[in-house]
């Protein structure tokens, strides 16, 4: 086993604390839109996919042969079932989708700053934020403008369909 970690403790600090402040961008305006997913989970997603990286990086440096990647895969799979949680049915139209999008690419953003990725971590978060809080209204401008109204979804009856 190597003497020298992967990344020093004060690059493991400064690396966790941008991943809870990029969370933390995101989170924050699922939370002022009383999404289910708020500030801490978005926090927290974030946050344990750094750490994941940084234990992958140990690893890595421990035990040059593992496959470190598993780790990974794992945590996206794991990830992959928390967004499931979120998602739901209501009145016949599905919700949390976008929630548990922005948890899933929350997470490479936080692989991405605990691999040391910083500029691909932020620019991430930026586009998380921008997509969530400002395409809402362009997502029911278009709609609106290009996708007809839909009627019922019982279709009109005809004589041959008794």
């Amino acid at each position: 086993m190597p003497d020298a970690p992967a990344v020093s403790l004060l690059a493991a600090v400064l690396r966790l604390f941008l991943a809870a402040v990029f969370g933390g961008v995101v989170g924050w305006e699922r939370e002022f839109h009383e999404k289910g997913a708020g500030l801490r989970t978005h926090m927290l997603i974030c946050v344990g996919a750094c750490l994941f990286s940084l234990v992958t990086l140990e690893i890595g440096n421990s035990f040059p042969n593992a496959d470190v990647m598993r780790i990974v895969q794992g945590l996206l799979t794991g990830i992959g079932f928390l967004g499931a949680g979120v998602i739901f049915t209501r009145g016949g139209s599905v919700k949390g989708l976008t929630t548990a999008a922005g948890l899933w690419a929350l997470t490479g953003v936080g692989l991405a700053v605990g691999f040391g990725y910083y500029f691909l971590g932020a620019l991430g978060t930026a586009f998380a934020f921008i997509i969530i809080a400002t395409l809402k209204s362009a997502d029911g401008w278009l709609r609106a403008k290009f996708i007809p109204e839909r009627r019922g979804h019982e279709a009109e009856q005809t004589p041959d369909d008794s």
